[in-house]
């Protein structure tokens, strides 16, 4: 198990290895599992210790969401302040990323490419 575990953190450490050094614009730890997915996909299959240590990772996933609740108590002032700003950009990018998710789905749904082979 601490073998698999070392993978998933040697996977995140090279992702952000490799946007440090290649300047690229994701976070390192999706570069991360990009890879350690990439892997997966190659071996064909999730080892079942891989899947257990995965599983106790996002049990207590929540614990990583105490620092923002944190800064969010820190900085009430701020937040106060800014409020309107703040709620404009949590609606646009929320709507945004519904309406880009509904066309991605469309355009990678099976029935949709159906549907356009036949129009063609």
């Amino acid at each position: 198990m601490l073998g698999y575990l070392t993978l998933i953190f040697t996977c995140q450490l090279i992702g952000e290895l490799a946007v440090v050094a290649l300047k690229l614009p994701l976070p390192g730890p999706v570069l991360g599992m990009a890879i350690l997915f990439t892997g997966l996909m190659i071996k064909g299959s999730v080892p079942d210790d891989l899947s257990a240590v995965s599983d106790f990772l996002l049990r207590y996933l929540s614990l990583l969401f105490i620092p923002a609740g944190v800064g969010v108590m820190l900085h009430a002032k701020l937040i106060g302040r800014d409020w309107l700003p703040i709620s404009l950009a949590l609606i646009v990018s929320t709507a945004l990323t519904i309406v880009v998710s509904a066309k991605v789905m469309t355009w990678l749904s099976p029935k949709a490419k159906e549907a356009e082979a036949r129009d063609a």
